[in-house]
């Protein structure tokens, strides 16, 4: 193997990682795999809208796996899917377009700062303990809210949606399961928009993150509502803080 193509084949598997740990992550909390990848892309100094470019089209793959399993394992209520598939969606198409529009070097600190604040809501759901009523209310704009939120940080679909369903009491399985068989139709029109409008580069990240993804996607499925959640969401808040606080103070620099 040629020295090139070492480093190609390092390149990937090093993503691939990445893409396995922020699967399992996704694929049990029902949020952070967009954040994290998108966080790590953004301290690799990768411009906004190619690292959400990039972790959209690796998550049409890992969130098709995803989903696929949650619905074989039983996780998946149509009732959320219906009311969250279409505005997010909408939300979706209409962040990624105003992402392509705005100056990466403008924009880069602001979309840190709002991963920042992703992770200090992370934390802030392993902090507090929530009785189950479940609710179903204003998922609509829920939904609009999460994919529009998702496209322009290259990740918020989990914690903006998942976070606010169990926070209102709703049962941690079918959630997650729910919001991540949904979060595959967003994802797929975001990163359609990426690619009719700046295009798709940086093919190893990509190939890297969704071999992991769809390697970890089964896994995670089955281990959805089973495993203590509240150490993996102190662990995931605090790692995309500190990237975050990284990347804004490099920018501003």
């Amino acid at each position: 193997m040629s020295p090139d193509a070492a480093g190609l084949a390092l390149h990937i598997a090093l993503f691939a990682v990445a893409g396995f740990i922020a699967q399992m992550i996704d694929g049990t909390l029902g949020m952070a795999y967009g954040v994290s990848a998108t966080t790590l892309l953004l301290s690799f100094g990768v411009p906004p809208a190619f690292a959400s470019a990039s972790v959209h089209t690796a998550e049409v793959v890992t969130t098709a796996f995803s989903g696929y399993h949650h619905w074989r394992a039983g996780n998946v209520l149509g009732t959320f899917v219906r009311k969250l598939l279409v505005p997010g969606v909408l939300g979706g198409i209409t962040g990624a377009y105003l992402l392509t529009a705005i100056p990466g070097d403008a924009i880069k600190p602001f979309i840190a700062a709002y991963l920042l604040v992703m992770g200090v809501i992370i934390l802030a759901k392993a902090w507090r303990r929530s009785v189950h009523v479940g609710s179903e209310k204003h998922l609509v704009p829920l939904g609009l809210a999460g994919g529009f939120f998702d496209a322009i940080g290259g990740g918020g679909w989990g914690p903006i949606v998942v976070g606010t369903l169990l926070a209102r009491g709703n049962e941690p399985r079918t959630t997650i399961g729910s919001v991540n068989f949904a979060e595959f139709f967003v994802t797929f029109a975001t990163s359609a928009t990426f690619l009719f409008t700046i295009g798709i580069t940086n093919w190893p990240a990509i190939v890297g993150l969704a071999i992991g993804g769809a390697i970890a996607a089964p896994i995670a499925a089955r281990l959805a509502g089973r495993i203590p959640a509240r150490p993996m969401m102190f662990s995931v808040g605090a790692l995309v803080i500190l990237l975050s606080i990284r990347t804004i103070f490099l920018a501003l620099r």
